[in-house]
């Protein structure tokens, strides 16, 4: 498996060039870059086709490849409907087309987040509504969104993932699976089974504790089961990159590239 690195982890700020030149010093093969609001960003909302071109051709000539980008809306939601819905999708749609200028596959995303006022099960089927909109450009373009779990009050559990995902019934709308997001509740490797194939790309973090007891640690220094993980994932057929977002606060680049190679061999 393809070890790479995420874009969310780089210093702030920075610039395109220096991030993929680190990944590459480091020695990463990968690099996934994030699309997020603000000028500040180097990848935003504002990112010409020019721009996108030279960041394909600078990773190219690094020998680094663009496996994935994460997608952060501005102001949008995919669990609303309406308008906040459509603004999100807008700008989700315009994300795929620059992962398939870019080269990449696959793009995270993690739909929106719950209030007061939005009932859960309103926004379980916004989002079904929201991503077979968005699946029809995803398939159109071979790009895979995948959703995530992250802690956004929304999908605590693998089964609730899964359904969510069989209703909206597209090879291109799958899982983004990160095992430190889950360790904090539960255990990682029963995501993996439940969700088996639909899983379309993975991170790579590690927790250790419980709720607001614990923190992230450097990989295979919390409580991740990475070998069984692995395990799961070979099971389930997954051959795709392994994508670090581990900050260099916790580990260097260095470091977690060495270690992440020794997990892909596990």
């Amino acid at each position: 498996m393809q070890i790479a690195v995420s874009e969310l982890v780089a210093p702030t700020p920075h610039k395109m060039h220096d991030f993929l030149a680190a990944a590459k010093t480091a020695g990463f093969e990968g690099v996934e870059m994030s699309l997020r609001p603000g000028s500040n960003n180097p990848f935003n909302y504002q990112t010409s086709d020019a721009d996108l071109k030279d960041f394909k051709k600078t990773a190219a000539d690094l020998g680094l490849a663009i496996g994935s980008i994460t997608i952060s809306t501005d102001g949008g939601n995919l669990l609303e409907s309406g308008a906040e819905a459509q603004k999100s999708i807008d700008q989700t749609v315009w994300g795929l087309e620059c992962a398939a200028k870019l080269g990449a596959d696959v793009a995270l995303h993690t739909l929106g987040r719950l209030h007061a006022d939005l009932y859960y099960e309103d926004a379980f089927n916004n989002a079904i509504t929201s991503l077979k909109t968005i699946a029809k450009t995803a398939e159109k373009l071979q790009v895979a969104l995948a959703v995530e779990f992250v802690w956004n009050g929304f999908l605590f559990s693998p089964l609730e993932m899964r359904r969510l995902l069989e209703t909206v019934g597209s090879s291109h709308v799958g899982f983004y699976f990160d095992p430190g997001n889950m360790a904090v509740f539960q255990f990682p490797q029963h995501w993996v089974r439940a969700l088996g194939a639909w899983t379309k790309r993975v991170h790579l973090k590690d927790w250790k504790g419980r709720a607001l007891n614990g923190a992230w640690t450097a990989l295979t220094e919390g409580e991740v089961n990475f070998p069984v993980v692995m395990r799961e994932l070979r099971a389930a057929g997954y051959r795709g990159p392994l994508v670090s977002e581990v900050p260099d606060s916790l580990a260097p680049w260095d470091e977690t590239a060495k270690t992440m190679r020794k997990i892909a061999a596990m």
